[in-house]
């Protein structure tokens, strides 16, 4: 392993520590549900830490966007046109707010997750669900301590699950095609975690959003390529897509995409190029903004990209069906989980 490659190891270990049977839920089997550390209720999440300023979405670009629908539109299931699965009867009794570790099976494989419940929701109309992917070697309790969302969406009362990898050669993480753990089918995972939770938790099926920083933004566009049937909007943060893979991501459906990218990032080049951090899995990135570019042809944008704002984002005009491609640069910014305060007004205007 060369010394950039054990740098990066030590790093990532180090660091980043209810729709009336849907039939998405096929998919997973109930083996065991424990509650723990019922007292974080977001307030353990590292706070916004991002800078806040601009959080109307202000200069992402979104030509139309005009922030319509922020304020919940189609939560009540019925508002996102053909493709809604209609009224959401919450589920009785409400889940109580607190973090409780929840374990299932998919493909006769434990999975587990981290359930987040804020103390804003009450259980009586559907809420969004956001799903928030750690990063190699780390955990869902891991990620529920760093991630900079809860403190963002729980005063909307916003569920969010944080889900746990399995071990790879270098610690837990997903399986995303080349990399980065093998012989799992994190896709299903995925979709399986969804299904349950509409199942327990008042969520809008139409509003379901993944987030995640380094190898879980791996995750995150994975599923952006692969499951926009399940997911409305993504925001990845210190990933690329890959040159691997690039040419089988064919969303179903045009989807918006919000990614962070640091320009001194020292494990995911701002630039792209091969890594070869976890052995016997190389990748080679295409870089922020190839990235940025290969997302706007995939969701047909046909405007030119706009200038940065404030916030270093940067955007494409004029995609299909309203989708949002934004790209958001922080100059001298390194392996960073991204603004929740930018992504989350951006996430919350789309739903499927």
């Amino acid at each position: 392993m060369t010394s950039l490659a054990r740098a990066g190891l030590l790093w990532m270990l180090g660091v980043v520590a209810g729709t009336g049977g849907c039939n998405r839920a096929d998919l997973y089997v109930i083996t065991n549900e424990s509650t723990a550390g019922a007292s974080t209720a977001g307030a353990s999440t590292g706070g916004a830490s991002t800078g806040g300023a601009g959080v109307g979405g202000a200069g992402t670009g979104g030509a139309g966007t005009g922030g319509a629908g922020t304020g919940g539109a189609g939560t009540g299931g019925g508002s996102a046109g053909d493709q809604s699965v209609g009224p959401v009867t919450c589920p009785l009794p409400a889940l109580q707010a607190g973090d409780t570790s929840v374990t299932l099976e998919v493909d006769s494989v434990s999975r587990s997750y981290v359930l987040h419940i804020p103390p804003t929701y009450d259980g009586s109309k559907p809420v969004p669900l956001v799903v928030d992917f750690h990063g190699i070697g780390s955990s869902g309790w891991g990620e529920l301590a760093s991630s900079p969302y809860p403190a963002v969406t729980d005063p909307e009362g916003v569920v969010m699950a944080f889900p746990d990898g399995t071990m790879g050669p270098i610690g837990t993480g997903w399986n995303m095609g080349p990399c980065c753990v093998a012989d799992v089918d994190d896709l299903s995972f995925a979709k399986a975690l969804v299904a349950r939770i509409e199942e327990t938790a008042c969520i809008d099926p139409d509003r379901v959003y993944a987030v995640g920083v380094l190898t879980g933004a791996g995750m995150v566009y994975h599923l952006a390529c692969h499951a926009a049937d399940v997911f409305a909007a993504v925001a990845p943060a210190a990933f690329d897509l890959l040159q691997e893979t690039v040419d089988d991501c064919q969303p179903s459906r045009p989807i918006s995409v919000i990614s962070f990218r640091g320009t001194e990032d020292t494990h995911v080049g701002y630039d792209g190029g091969a890594s070869s951090l976890v052995p016997g899995m190389p990748i080679t990135f295409l870089g922020a903004e190839v990235t940025f570019e290969r997302w706007a042809q995939i969701d047909g944008c046909t405007g030119p990209q706009s200038m940065e704002d404030s916030n270093g984002c940067s955007s494409y005009s004029g995609c299909s069906d309203g989708a949002e491609v934004i790209l958001c640069t922080k100059q001298g910014g390194r392996e960073e989980p991204g603004d929740a305060n930018v992504a989350w007004p951006v996430l919350k205007r789309h739903s499927l």
